[in-house]
């Protein structure tokens, strides 16, 4: 099998003297939409901002195309083509939906031109000449996914895009990770609804206290109903 397109091995993270990853370990192949499962507090957001190097430190092994990436800072990772939507989106207010659109650089060569980018989100193309302050939190998250799809990167991780939005906008969410995956983009998510996650990923990796305890392919989630509720709390 060809080699994975992220491999995390023995990841540590700390903030300041907080040891908050335990070892975690997981790996994700090109064009898969990978999900990260588990309660609030058990790691999730750290391990994607691991990945980044946005963390206060880290160590192990995060190999990204076969390159190890641990030492790089978050600039460097950014240009190997991975690109991180946090959940608070980071929407500049004072600027207009094409302008936060157009302010990343492309990183790489075969980004989403903004006319793509309004063709997966018709809403934002309506939008297009209003203030970041004026969107819906729906648009705004629109808007967010949509930025980094111009930069290049082909790893997207994702923080929790659904989190507070209407059934509508999740269902179009949805709608637009299953085209992105049909383009050939790879996702990382982190999902606290499990059920949204269901509909998207390929495979699913459960944490807890820092480490991933378990992995469910999407096929083996049905028989596994039961663990899953316990593990999410639901």
């Amino acid at each position: 099998m060809a080699e994975p397109l992220l491999q995390v091995h023995g990841l540590q993270a700390f903030y300041g003297e907080s040891h908050i990853l335990h070892g975690v370990e997981f790996e994700i192949r090109k064009g898969e939409v990978v999900t990260l499962l588990g309660r609030n507090g058990v790691g999730k957001t750290t391990t994607l901002k691991s990945v980044m190097g946005i963390v206060g430190h880290r160590t192990g092994s995060v190999k990204f195309e076969g390159q190890e990436t641990v030492s790089l800072p978050s600039n460097r990772i950014a240009r190997l083509g991975i690109a991180f939507c946090p959940e608070e989106r980071g929407i500049f207010a004072s600027l207009n939906v094409e302008e936060n659109l157009t302010l990343p650089p492309a990183v790489k060569p075969g980004g989403m031109t903004v006319g793509e980018i309004f063709g997966l989100f018709p809403n934002l193309q309506e939008r297009r000449r209003s203030q970041g302050t004026k969107l819906s939190g729906g648009e705004q998250q629109m808007l967010a996914i949509g930025r980094i799809l111009r930069t290049g990167a082909n790893l997207l991780l994702l923080d929790e895009p659904t989190e507070g939005l209407a059934p509508v906008i999740v269902q179009r969410i949805g709608e637009v990770l299953r085209q992105l995956k049909a383009r050939g983009f790879t996702i990382l998510l982190v999902e606290q609804n499990f059920r949204f996650a269901a509909t998207v990923a390929d495979r699913h990796y459960v944490m807890e206290d820092g480490r991933v305890i378990d992995h469910l392919t999407a096929a083996e989630v049905a028989g596994s109903i039961d663990k899953l509720n316990e593990y999410l709390g639901v």
